[in-house]
C-alpha cells in the first residue's frame, strides 16, 4: 500500500543522503569516539520529529518514532565506526585523517538508516506500533552492540524484531541478499602461553623448550576441525600470532600464541575450547611444560529468524523487484556483533549488493581502496522502511 510513497520519497532524498554519507566518510571516527557522527545523526532525526536519545552505549544514538496506532516495536540498526586504515582513494570525500577510514561502509549504513527514518517519519500517522532507529558505536572491535543493549535499546518499549543490513562487495549493486538460518560466524579469540624453562641454546637438555612445545600444539590444533568436529559443521581455527625468544642462542622461558575461532552453531562454539585445552594439557604434560589458556568469547553467530527474513524478502522484492532478491547460498565466517541483538530478539541481517564493475567499485571490505556505490543508499533506505511497514501494519493495511 505504501511502497509507491516509500520509493518516491527515497528518490527525493537521494542527493541529500549522498551528501551526508560523503561528509561522514570524510570525517571518520573510530569506535566509541563517534562524537561528531552522533551529533549529525541526532540533529537530522530531531529535524524530522523523531524522539532522540544520545550516549547509548557511550556514543550511540537511538531514534524513536511512535506510530499513531498501537502495535509492535521493530528496531532498525546501523553501525557508525570506522577502521584504523589509511585510505588510498582520491575522491573529494577522502578521509581527512591519515590513520582512519570508513573501509567497511558504515558511513553508508548509518546514512541509509537516516534515510529510512526520514521516509517513515512521513508515515507516522499510518504506522501501527513503534520504530526504533539504532546508530550503534564500536562494531569493529569493542562490542558496541552489547553496550547499547545494556544501555536499554531493547526496552521501553520492548523490541519485538530487529533488522540490520551490511553492504556486500561480492553481490552486485542493486541486489539484496537474504538467508534464513546461519549467516555469519561467531568470532571468538584465544591467548595461550606455553611455560617452559629457558637456558643456553647449546644445552637444550637442561631446558624445556617452549617453542618446540608450541609447535606441537600448533600442529595438533589443526586436527580439531578435521578430526574432532562433524565434517558437515563449518568451523575455522586460526593462530595468527606466534611469538617467542629474544636471541638466536637462547631458549626462552615462554612462547605465546593468539588466534581466532569461527563457528556457525552454538554447540560447536561451546565444544572447541574444551578440545583445545585437552590438547594443551596433554602436550605440555608430555614435555614437562605448563600452559595458560584464555578463551575470549566475542560475539555469537548471526542466525536469521525465518519469519523476519521472509518479511525482508518481500520488502526487498516490492522495492527492488523480485529478480533482484537473491538467496545467499552459504554463510560467511566473518563475524558481526549484530548477533547480540539476534540472541535476544527475532531478527534478520541482510546483505546489500555493492559490487559495480563499471564504477570500479570492486574492492573488498577493510581494503584501503574500498568504496561504496552510492546508488544503493537511498534504495536500501526504502527497503528498510518497507520492512518496518510490513512488520508493523496489519495485513489488511498493506494489501
Amino acid at each position: 500500500m505504501f511502497e509507491a510513497y516509500i520509493i518516491e520519497k527515497s528518490k527525493e532524498i537521494k542527493d541529500m543522503l549522498i551528501k551526508i554519507r560523503r561528509d561522514v566518510h570524510k570525517h571518520p571516527e573510530i569506535g566509541l569516539h563517534e562524537v561528531r557522527t552522533a551529533e549529525i545523526v541526532a540533529r537530522i532525526l530531531e529535524e524530522y520529529g523523531i524522539k532522540v536519545k544520545t550516549r547509548i552505549g557511550v556514543t550511540g544514538v537511538l531514534g524513536i518514532l511512535e506510530g499513531k496506532h498501537p502495535g509492535k516495536t521493530i528496531l532498525l540498526r546501523a553501525d557508525m565506526d570506522c577502521l584504523r586504515i589509511h585510505e588510498n582513494n582520491d575522491a573529494e570525500y577522502k578521509s581527512i585523517y591519515p590513520e582512519f577510514m570508513h573501509a567497511c561502509g558504515h558511513d553508508a549504513h548509518l546514512t541509509w538508516l537516516l534515510g529510512a527514518a526520514i521516509i517513515l517519519s512521513g508515515l507516522k500517522d499510518e504506522l501501527h506500533g513503534t520504530v526504533k532507529f539504532l546508530f550503534q558505536p564500536a562494531e569493529e572491535k569493542e562490542g558496541g552492540a552489547e553496550m547499547t543493549i545494556h544501555g536499554g535499546v531493547l526496552e521501553d518499549p520492548a523490541v519485538d524484531a530487529v533488522v540490520g543490513a551490511h553492504n556486500w562487495p561480492s553481490i552486485d549493486s542493486g541486489k539484496i541478499g537474504v538467508r534464513p538460518g546461519a549467516l555469519m560466524a561467531a568470532s571468538d579469540n584465544f591467548k595461550i602461553t606455553i611455560l617452559g624453562r629457558g637456558g643456553h641454546g647449546a644445552q637444550p637438555h637442561k631446558c624445556i623448550d617452549p617453542i618446540a612445545v608450541a609447535c606441537e600444539v600448533y600442529m595438533a590444533f589443526q586436527t580439531i576441525i578435521s578430526r574432532s568436529l562433524d565434517p558437515l559443521e563449518p568451523a575455522v581455527l586460526t593462530i595468527g600470532k606466534f611469538n617467542a625468544g629474544t636471541a638466536h642462542n637462547i631458549i626462552p622461558e615462554n612462547a605465546y600464541l593468539e588466534g581466532t575461532i569461527r563457528t556457525l552453531s552454538y554447540e560447536t562454539r561451546e565444544k572447541i575450547p574444551d578440545i583445545m585445552e585437552g590438547i594443551l594439557r596433554g602436550i605440555t604434560e608430555a614435555n614437562g611444560a605448563n600452559y595458560e589458556f584464555t578463551f575470549i568469547p566475542y560475539h555469537p553467530p548471526v542466525i536469521n529468524d525465518p519469519e523476519i527474513t521472509s518479511i525482508a524478502s518481500v520488502a526487498a522484492a516490492k522495492i527492488m523487484g523480485a529478480k533482484n532478491v537473491q538467496l545467499v547460498d552459504k554463510p560467511t565466517m566473518i563475524g558481526e556483533d549484530f548477533s547480540s541483538f539476534g540472541e535476544r530478539v527475532p531478527g534478520t541481517y541482510i546483505f546489500v549488493g555493492n559490487r559495480n564493475v563499471k564504477k570500479g567499485i570492486v574492492n573488498p571490505l577493510h581494503s584501503p581502496e574500498f568504496d561504496v556505490d552510492e546508488d544503493i543508499i537511498h534504495r536500501t533506505a526504502a527497503v528498510l522502511a518497507e520492512m518496518a511497514v510490513l512488520y508493523l501494519n496489519p495485513q489488511e493495511e498493506i494489501e
